[in-house]
């Protein structure tokens, strides 16, 4: 089975739109006898059309479904919002402002009125399909040797345990240990200039909203290489 593994997409609709194009052409290159595309999380907020984003992925679900998107910690702050405005969560803090206008929505989170009425509109402009795919979004997934997830695992814990806090938001506890998991653990979440791969992770977040590249890992039996979409910063 061929594995993509793709980071943080945070609003790139370009990007993602780009490096679909280029798993689609390898696969229909190489035939491979199965595959599997995961998106490791992050799929709004700071980029200019997380709309956009999660209406690719839906509709990418629904034509097949080896496409997989697991939860980031910002798309849960993203449904959290919409069940209740919070001026100081994080969404409001970092990035809402650029999702809801993606939406056609206008939110000064500084000003109540604003934050309340912003609030009313962006989850009338958030269809139920797009509620749904927030709210289902799984956790983790693991194939082979590698386990997938946005942010990392908590050393000392079986993989099958996580807490979901953890596999959205964990961050030094999981990135400075030193030691091997029970898989490979393949996640985003930390954005670095360029994808690392360590003997017992690979993070593949490069900041796309800001750099212009989204990052894949591929794995194909022994073969691992790494996949990078450009455009404009």
């Amino acid at each position: 089975m061929r594995l993509y593994a793709i980071g943080d997409v945070h609003g790139r609709l370009d990007l993602l739109s780009g490096m679909h194009r280029t798993i689609a052409a390898e696969i229909e290159r190489d035939r491979p006898a199965d595959w599997r595309i995961i998106h490791l999380g992050d799929y709004v907020d700071r980029g200019p059309d997380s709309r956009g984003v999660i209406d690719f992925l839906i509709a990418a679900q629904q034509r097949d479904p080896r496409i997989i998107a697991l939860a980031g910690n910002h798309d849960i702050g993203f449904r959290d919002f919409l069940a209740m405005p919070a001026a100081d969560g994080l969404f409001s803090r970092y990035g809402g402002r650029e999702t809801a206008l993606s939406y056609g929505v206008a939110i000064d989170f500084d000003d109540p009125a604003s934050l309340e009425q912003g609030w009313k509109d962006l989850v009338s402009a958030v269809s139920p399909e797009q509620k749904h795919f927030l709210h289902d979004l799984p956790y983790s997934v693991s194939f082979g040797d590698f386990f997938f997830c946005h942010a990392g695992v908590r050393p000392g814990i079986a993989l099958d345990r996580q807490a979901h806090e953890d596999l959205i938001w964990v961050r030094a506890v999981f990135l400075d240990h030193p030691g091997l998991y029970e898989k490979v653990i393949v996640h985003g979440h930390t954005p670095q200039a360029e994808a690392e791969p360590m003997p017992n992770r690979v993070n593949v977040d490069t900041a796309a909203y800001q750099s212009g590249r989204l990052t894949a890992l591929v794995v194909d039996g022994g073969d691992k290489r790494i996949l990078t979409e450009s455009g404009k910063a």
